[in-house]
């Protein structure tokens, strides 16, 4: 089966690969290991490292999967000038709830009820399905078709612990968008660091380092503001040193960052939103409210790190890392993403 990706901006790096580190170039990348020799949608046609880059108006008898949902009908609309029966579906790796105009929701809608949808994770696929009824005719609601899984992590890209003399605190975010609340953020962990040494750490892509939020939070001595890593080693490697992590989103599609710092041994301190208990024990001890028991919660992170550390893996039943490891492990989903793919367009 040979699937063509399809994400606007994919980058495609001198010596042939996709670049770049935030969770669409990690998603098109995991793709393109489970379907090897698969294709990249782009602008110039060339060869990559196990892979091709070819234009849409150029791709031929592939699987379309489609990241830019939105724009599914009009890529339909190319690829069908040259195929009666293009082979298109939607892979929503994001949450729903990002959209609000009415354009866009219909858009939206109309794109997941026209083709086949997979999702990041059970509460996407929910919520792709009430987005479907409410924007569009029951007729088409009634034939639409969705899938999900986890993401899940690369669980063997985890290294050993390295404790940091400083305890470090770090941004669970690439961005400072709205929805993710970096204004809380910056409130409780100002608390803290009045109270207990720490080292803060956030890694933002380009477009927000220059930001008003980025501005505020790399004035303080104790924080540090830069772009994001080079490679997934050393983003790992960062990840085996951070202590605890505050997580401040109101709304997530699955938390694939959160899980990734978790696997690595990091002290998670959790709002209590729906999306946290779609990828924590249900007995997670360190989940707040409010600012307050966000600033305790964090407190005791990097102040009793090895007694918060045991609390999680009680509430894991004993080991929170093999907890983890048996619900978030990518290969479930390289499995499911073959699965539905075979299923929704068997072969001839």
């Amino acid at each position: 089966m040979t699937v063509a990706v399809r994400l606007s901006g994919t980058e495609i790096t001198d010596d042939g690969r996709v670049g770049g580190h935030d969770a669409g170039a990690t998603l098109v990348r995991r793709l393109l290991r489970v379907f090897p020799g698969s294709q990249v949608v782009g602008e110039q046609a060339r060869e990559g490292q196990g892979f091709t880059v070819v234009p849409l108006e150029e791709v031929r008898g592939a699987v379309v999967v489609n990241m830019d949902v939105l724009d599914s009908p009009s890529l339909w609309h190319t690829l069908h000038r040259h195929d009666p029966e293009p082979r298109l579906m939607n892979f929503v790796w994001w949450h729903p709830s990002m959209y609000d105009h009415p354009v866009e929701l219909s858009s939206l809608a109309l794109s997941c009820a026209l083709f086949p949808t997979f999702c990041n994770s059970e509460r996407t696929a929910t919520e792709v399905r009430e987005t479907v009824a409410a924007w569009t005719a029951p007729h088409l609601y009634e034939r639409t078709r969705t899938a999900w899984v986890n993401l899940g992590v690369r669980l063997e890209h985890a290294q050993p612990r390295r404790e940091p003399p400083v305890p470090v605190v770090l941004y669970p975010a690439i961005s400072l968008a709205e929805r993710k609340r970096p204004e809380l953020f910056l409130r409780v962990v100002e608390r803290v660091a009045a109270r207990t040494p720490i080292r803060v750490e956030a890694r933002l892509v380009e477009a927000h380092l220059v930001s008003e939020g980025a501005m505020a939070l790399s004035r303080h001595d104790w924080s540090w503001v830069g772009p994001l890593t080079a490679s997934r080693q050393t983003y790992w490697e960062h990840l085996s040193r951070t202590t605890a992590f505050l997580a401040t989103a109101w709304e997530e599609s699955y938390g694939l960052e959160y899980v990734e710092a978790l696997v690595a041994g990091a002290v998670g301190v959790f709002p209590d939103r729906p999306w946290v208990w779609a990828i924590v024990p249900p007995s997670y001890p360190f989940v707040y409210r409010d600012a307050d028991e966000a600033e305790a919660m964090l407190h005791r992170a990097v102040t009793d790190t090895a007694a918060c550390r045991r609390e999680m893996d009680r509430a894991a039943g004993g080991d929170l890392q093999a907890w983890l490891w048996a619900r978030h492990d990518d290969d479930v989903f390289d499995r499911a993403v073959r699965h539905w793919v075979a299923e929704w367009f068997p072969a001839p």
